[in-house]
């Protein structure tokens, strides 16, 4: 049963009056427990594609249905309290806080979540351990490395136990051995966790793990294989 139905979408920003569709027409569906790749050229459309499933950004048409909630229509308070409650996020330039520890960091999300300590303290330990930092749970980012940084970043997006995790570009920054890495522990905890991973990527080892990749060309889905 699919968690995520993208339904005729469309977005269209106007440069100097000029219609550009980001994305024109896409209709996709992902089920619980998926690890999917979304690649294209740079300008395709799916970084644009993951800001609107994020609820980042508004559709121009169409709609984004998450399990029967539209996304569309959320406003706000409610739009904010969506995405904490539902949506995990990876960027590439990993987002962390500066002045909080490895483990705040994990917490910080289920704090807003209003999660007990408790807690707060077992799942953010237990993720540190899974993505190897249980060493590091004290060190603020600016003495971790760029892969760990990024590993945070996972257990960060892991720990309100969304229902699916954005991943924009999320190994772009990192060398081979941190990519492999990192992948191994998102393909382990994805099997674990039974949360889905969408990706956007340019990188050919995330599409090796992907296990369905769509290729995104102007806007519009070019093809969508399962391996």
């Amino acid at each position: 049963m699919a968690i995520i139905d993208i339904k005729n979408v469309k977005k269209i920003y106007n440069d100097n009056d000029v219609p550009v569709h980001a994305v024109n027409g896409v209709n996709l569906s992902f089920e619980k427990g998926e690890f999917a790749a979304i690649v294209g050229p740079s300008g395709s459309g799916k970084t644009t594609l993951l800001n609107l499933l994020g609820g980042l950004d508004n559709v121009t048409e169409g709609d984004i249905i998450v399990n029967g909630t539209n996304v569309n229509e959320l406003k706000g308070s409610k739009l904010i309290n969506f995405r904490l409650m539902n949506i995990g996020f990876v960027f590439q330039a990993y987002n962390l806080i500066p002045v909080l520890t490895a483990r705040e960091n994990v917490e910080f999300i289920m704090e807003l979540q209003k999660r007990s300590s408790q807690e707060r303290k077992s799942r953010s330990e237990a993720l540190l351990k899974a993505v190897g930092l249980a060493d590091r749970m004290n060190s603020r980012p600016s003495k971790l490395s760029g892969g760990q940084q990024q590993r945070v970043a996972v257990a960060r997006a892991l720990a309100p136990k969304p229902m699916f995790i954005l991943a924009d570009e999320p190994t772009a920054n990192l060398d081979s051995a941190s990519t492999e890495n990192l992948l191994d522990i998102m393909e382990r905890l994805n099997s674990e966790e039974q949360i889905t991973f969408i990706f956007s990527t340019h990188d050919s080892r995330v599409v090796k793990k992907a296990r369905r990749v769509i290729t995104f060309e102007d806007g519009k889905v070019l093809s969508d294989e399962t391996k």
